[in-house]
């Protein structure tokens, strides 16, 4: 039997809502970028993006596991003598922009090059409960009640 590589023109895209609300974020981000990668599917094929369209609402109510919360430090420098500066993660999900959190960790979960970029485009987090994207009727992905250990 022949194996069976999809085209791009033959992919049907679907919308998936997910709330992040108390869910384990290293979980929601691993099912999310299963989602965009598309490797739910039986007729994943590695080099199509085949993935889903994946909203994600009230990332600002991630949880996180042990005492990453204070202890999980992330650094940037300045390209200054003396530039280095760290913000924890509670800082992050407590301040602008805390969709980032989970931005960057689905993006560190997918591969990197020009198809990942791809498939990031596909993914549209929201810090609040609503999203503009009620006219693709996207479905509701439960991913708390998966497993009892995604949610905290």
């Amino acid at each position: 039997m022949k194996t069976y590589n999809a085209k791009p023109s033959e992919v049907q895209k679907k919308w998936v809502v997910i709330d992040a609300d108390g869910v384990v974020l290293g979980r929601l981000a691993s099912i999310v970028s299963m989602r965009l990668r598309g490797k739910h599917l039986t007729t994943y094929t590695p080099h199509v993006d085949m993935g889903d369209n994946v909203i994600v609402v009230n990332a600002a109510k991630v949880k996180l596991t042990g005492n990453k919360m204070s202890d999980k430090t992330f650094y940037w420098h300045t390209n200054h003598p003396g530039g280095i500066k760290g913000r924890t993660m509670g800082q992050l999900l407590g301040g602008r922009f805390p969709e980032r959190v989970i931005e960057k960790a689905v993006e560190r979960m997918i591969t990197r090059g020009p198809l990942g970029r791809q498939q990031m485009k596909n993914l549209r987090v929201y810090g609040g409960p609503t999203h503009p994207h009620e006219a693709q009727q996207p479905e509701v992905l439960d991913v708390a009640s998966m497993n009892p250990k995604n949610k905290r």
